[in-house]
């Protein structure tokens, strides 16, 4: 059999494996967002293989079930529906793809728990490594970090389960140390999902069930009349050189509820987006180098979504949370912010293609990777 990373090299086409689906609550922004990568992959340079996830787990090769807004007429693909998709990690083995881009949301897929199962596999892929991953899923570490670099961060405190029987003790922090209103949000979880608002103490228990429906662990956070203000992140192709920053800011106002709420995001008229953002050009400048930093200080490779807060009554800015597998549905900020910079979602998913490669393959440099 032929060396997969000599098939890399030698093959005309690429074969790029869309990892979509999964078992979080993020499973259908997932199937949106394959759609769309699968649609405007460069197809003179890749032959694309949807691998969907169902939400009990099972894996599905050349499967369009799951895909919403996507005719397969339009796909060649020459593999056949499977449930059986095997990582032996055997470099010697011939691969039926070349490339993964993992563009699963939230839990068991933005977390690092993929990514390592690509790393033992040996297999090239796109976005952050499993480090990074997990950082930028967990909301208190990534802030922790970011905080200790010196940005700006909305104070906040950490709440775990077991201390939901101490629940006057919270409440007492909370009076103290920010404040009502609140804001309550799983640590671990993405899409806003079970985030809450809470304006008084009776509402601050309910809230935090819910944020430990979908997390262990739990910010409650001051509220800050905000604006919300995203760019984009990507490494770049060159080493050497520093992450690029998209060129621009978007900004999201909700229209739907008091926050940019899961329902917010993906309603048909939940929210105006606007792009460039109307901010200063000084503001742009320093919302642009904290990006490059966050980037940076949060281990990121591949792409990372950096979201940050500005204070609508003293312009104060604060680092919000990172995404580091951006939506990529038609509606998604990430390469609506690229366009808007100049790049075209085919140029951004090629970019990201490539980066996948060379990561790979400087890893195969290091001493530590078995000589096979």
């Amino acid at each position: 059999m032929t060396d997969s990373r000599e098939n890399m090299t030698k093959s005309k086409k690429l074969r790029v494996a869309v990892v979509y689906g999964g078992r979080s609550t993020e499973h259908e922004v997932s199937c949106r967002s394959a759609a769309s990568i699968l649609k405007n992959l460069d197809k003179t340079k890749y032959d694309a293989i949807p691998l969907g996830i169902t939400k009990k787990g099972e894996w599905l090769s050349n499967d369009y079930s799951m895909l919403l807004d996507l005719d397969p007429k339009s796909m060649k693909v020459k593999t056949e529906r499977s449930q059986l998709i095997t990582f032996d990690g055997d470099p010697t083995q011939s691969r039926s793809f070349d490339v993964i881009i993992p563009v699963l949301h939230g839990v068991l897929g933005e977390d690092g728990t993929i990514q390592g199962l690509f790393e033992m596999a040996d297999l090239p892929y796109v976005g952050c490594g499993v480090l990074a991953s997990a950082i930028g899923m967990d909301k208190d570490v990534a802030k922790r970090l970011v905080r200790d670099a010196g940005i700006p961060i909305p104070p906040y405190i950490t709440v775990r389960s077991h201390e939901l029987t101490q629940i006057k003790k919270i409440l007492q922090r909370v009076e103290h140390e920010l404040n009502f209103p609140v804001f309550v949000k799983p640590a671990n979880a993405g899409s806003s999902v079970g985030i809450t608002k809470v304006h008084n103490a009776e509402e601050l228990m309910p809230a935090l069930q819910l944020a430990m429906q979908h997390d262990t662990k739990a910010l409650i956070e001051k509220s800050i009349n905000a604006r919300d203000i995203e760019l984009a992140v990507l490494e770049n192709l060159d080493p050497t050189q520093p992450p690029l920053v998209s060129a621009v800011a978007g900004e999201l106002i909700p229209l739907t509820d008091e926050f940019y709420s899961y329902d917010a995001k993906y309603a048909a008229h939940g929210a105006n987006e606007k792009i460039p953002a109307p901010i200063s050009a000084e503001q742009l400048q320093i919302l642009r180098d904290y990006a490059q930093k966050i980037f940076t200080v949060l281990e990121c490779n591949g792409l990372t979504r950096v979201d940050f807060f500005i204070d609508k009554d003293t312009g104060a800015i604060y680092f919000n949370e990172v995404n580091t597998m951006p939506g990529f549905t038609q509606i998604s900020l990430y390469p609506k912010l690229w366009e808007a910079s100049g790049m075209s979602f085919q140029d951004l998913l090629t970019h990201l293609v490539e980066l996948a490669v060379k990561r790979y393959e400087a890893k195969h440099r290091l001493q530590y990777y078995s000589v096979f």
